[in-house]
């Protein structure tokens, strides 16, 4: 079949392709069907989604940090046939006839900008593969937190959970971690090999023609390396695919990522520190995220932040460098990816727009279950870091910089360091029962006993540190902190064979936002065990500086410009669009239209943009490609606030409350072209929360 005919599909035709159509009905809390037109009207109602089997053992898997991925070697490059290439950057071809070129001046397939020093090459081949959650055994229960015998087993005792299939670069999840380096370009190829299933069940999530875009997260790249369905429309639709059919590179293809290791403008005060990468084919961003599709790369400045904490004309952060390979290891450096799930309990059924009409799935018990098209957004009731469930992590008595990314698909946590006297206890066995087993475990008497130190969000490094007690984390966002785990609170110090944890405290039942406060809701979600001091020759003389990075000068207009009730405004409402069952989120009224772009800035140009929360009950971390911004204000006061104090940097996500309303200023160097911003509460993207915007040449 030719990539034309793959994608001669409507939309409709792509709900079919799911597991038998979609569904004319959607479940209550209560098992209660309505029909699904409610749920996209704006009907308030809850779905059933499974409780997962109860982890019986947890905080015995060591946390897996992904090690640094080694770049292709010299010789090994030298063989392939198609080698990375200005001129060609992906495998489908030129094309400098399409209305890309007539609007923007530039080839479809070709690279904008191609650096003038040779690119480290990395490959990535996106891919089926199985994951273990947890090693230990599980305990089959109800939402009632009862024991139960799961389908097609005898007995209600504890089992082994079976493996769970996901889509990820390289067959891993987390995928593999990249360490960048400004001014060291680098060429990622990422190549679709999902349609090599190896004969595992790939169930019923995930896009069903197992394409993939990959967008890294937020770097300072060209459209067609951003990843994302803007540009796909005009790249895939002379093909036959259009960007609501699936615009993306399927199995057999390939895309080079140009991602040049450049500050925006040239100014080393728009250096970032930590991006990761995750899929982004339009209308199934959720189910591949959550499939499995994430990657990691922090990104150092040789200057002042290289990982080397005995660099006196450097910052001195948390690291200790280490060579290898042409690659670097940062020893005391710990990336944290988080991502809740829902283990499948076989008796709840799939059913949404995408994945079936109500059919139970006993095959997939204790796999991974995922709801496509969910009214509240889609939260889990099992936490994981950096793909495993409620792990353990050794520590010497030192500091460490722990860099947190929220990989989940609607999850906000709020996290605090505590120690317990009786350590932690099963939700059930505290008599919670329904969405109160979320997290299954927790920690009743957890007091805080450290502090936080934060140094960067997802912008990069703060002017200065924030000393925080807690910290909350939204979907997509990144916090660094660093973490002094020689003293408690109080002063004292700590010795080996200590404990701590890090613990959520934010309900979030739904994915629609946080619950009421609840003192009570303590969940632990990793736990930290001191091991000892670290060795004589390799002594902790790293710092907290006084000052980091001071933020980039922003003209006195912007500063007034929220004044101006003309400045462009994007409101995030909850709505329908005739004839298109699936929308349930648009901006401004709209859905996304990649043909409709909403704003259309000239490149070198700059503005003040509002943001507004249309209200509801409901948030939105809200994504925009490309350049970070700065929060000018919220609410209409000026920015920092108590509530968000490392507004004061940089960022790529506009966190924004019930009715919030947030002015930013942005600026746009040094690229032409399509790009998008939409929320990343994925469920809300997937179903039109997103427009498309445009820099002019």
């Amino acid at each position: 079949m030719s990539r034309h005919e793959t994608f001669r599909l409507n939309r409709r035709d792509m709900m079919k392709l799911g597991a038998g159509g979609a569904g004319l009905f959607a479940l209550t809390a209560s098992r209660l069907a309505v029909p699904a037109s409610e749920g996209a009207g704006g009907g308030v109602y809850i779905e059933a989604f499974p409780t997962s089997p109860l982890i019986l053992n947890p905080f015995k898997d060591e946390l897996v940090i992904p090690p640094a991925m080694k770049p292709v070697a010299p010789t090994d490059l030298e063989k392939w046939t198609d080698k990375p290439d200005p001129n060609k950057q992906d495998s489908l071809g030129l094309d400098d006839k399409s209305d890309y070129n007539k609007r923007y001046g530039l080839t479809l397939g070709k690279h904008q900008i191609w650096p003038d020093i040779l690119p480290v090459v990395y490959q990535i081949k996106v891919q089926v593969a199985t994951h273990k959650f947890t090693s230990s055994q599980v305990q089959p229960i109800n939402s009632f937190g009862k024991d139960v015998i799961p389908p097609g087993f005898s007995d209600s005792k504890p089992r082994n959970l079976p493996d769970s299939v996901i889509y990820g670069f390289n067959g891993t999840f987390p995928g593999p971690r990249i360490n960048a380096e400004y001014h060291k370009p680098i060429v990622v190829r990422f190549q679709n090999e999902l349609d090599q299933d190896h004969g595992l069940d790939v169930q019923d999530f995930g896009a069903p023609n197992r394409t993939f875009l990959t967008h890294l997260h937020n770097g300072h790249t060209a459209p067609e390396s951003d990843g994302q369905p803007h540009y796909s429309h005009y790249r895939f639709n002379p093909l036959g695919g259009r960007s609501h059919d699936m615009a993306a590179f399927k199995p057999g293809e390939w895309v080079d990522q140009m991602y040049l290791g450049y500050p925006a403008g040239g100014d080393d005060r728009e250096k970032q520190s930590f991006f990761w990468f995750h899929d982004h084919v339009h209308g199934f961003t959720g189910a591949n995220v959550y499939k499995g599709m994430v990657g990691l790369m922090p990104i150092y400045d040789p200057k002042i932040d290289n990982g080397d904490e005995t660099d006196q004309n450097g910052l001195r952060l948390p690291g200790r460098r280490e060579n290898k390979d042409g690659t670097f290891e940062v020893k005391y450096d710990i990336p944290l990816a988080f991502y809740d799930c829902r283990l499948d309990d076989g008796v709840t059924p799939h059913k949404d727009f995408h994945n079936g009409t109500g059919k139970t799935a006993p095959q997939w018990w204790g796999k991974t279950f995922f709801r496509h098209f969910p009214n509240h957004g889609f939260v889990g009731d099992v936490f994981t870091v950096n793909g495993t469930a409620y792990p353990v992590m050794y520590v010497k008595r030192r500091k460490y910089r722990l860099r947190f990314l929220d990989a989940s698909i609607a999850r906000i946590y709020d996290f605090r360091l505590m120690t317990s006297s009786g350590g932690p206890k099963t939700a059930r066995s505290l008599g919670y029962t329904g969405d109160e087993l979320q997290g299954q475990w927790r920690l009743p008497d957890g007091q805080q006993c450290m502090k936080f130190y934060e140094i960067a969000n997802e912008g990069g490094l703060l002017p200065k540190p924030i000393v925080r007690d807690n910290f909350e984390l939204w979907p997509a966002k990144r916090r660094e902190m660093i973490v002094d785990f020689t003293k408690w609170i109080d002063g004292s110090d700590t010795v080996a064979g200590q404990e701590l944890y890090l613990v959520d405290t934010m309900k979030m039942t739904t994915g629609r936002m946080w619950d009421l406060p609840d003192p009570a809701y303590k969940v632990p979600v990793m736990k930290i065990v001191i091991v000892g001091d670290v060795d004589a020759d390799e002594p902790d003389v790293s710092i907290i500086p006084a000052a980091l990075r001071p933020v980039p000068d922003v003209p006195a207009s912007a500063r007034t410009a929220f004044k101006n009730s003309s400045i462009p405004t994007f409101e995030l409402q909850r709505g329908t669009i005739s004839g298109e069952p699936e929308t349930e989120w648009l901006i401004n009224g709209q859905q996304f239209d990649p043909l409709k772009p909403l704003i259309s800035p000239k490149r070198g140009s700059e503005d003040t943009w509002r943001i507004r929360n249309g209200g509801g009950g409901w948030v939105h971390p809200f994504h925009l490609h490309m350049e970070e911004h700065q929060v000018m204000t919220r609410k209409g006061k000026a920015a920092p606030d108590a509530r968000h104090p490392d507004d004061s940097g940089k960022e790529d996500v506009v966190a924004l409350d019930p009715s919030e309303e947030v002015v930013i200023f942005r600026r746009f160097r040094t690229f032409a072209g399509p790009y998008v911003a939409h929320c990343h509460n994925l469920a809300h993207e997937d179903h039109n929360m997103m427009f498309g915007w445009e820099i002019m040449p």
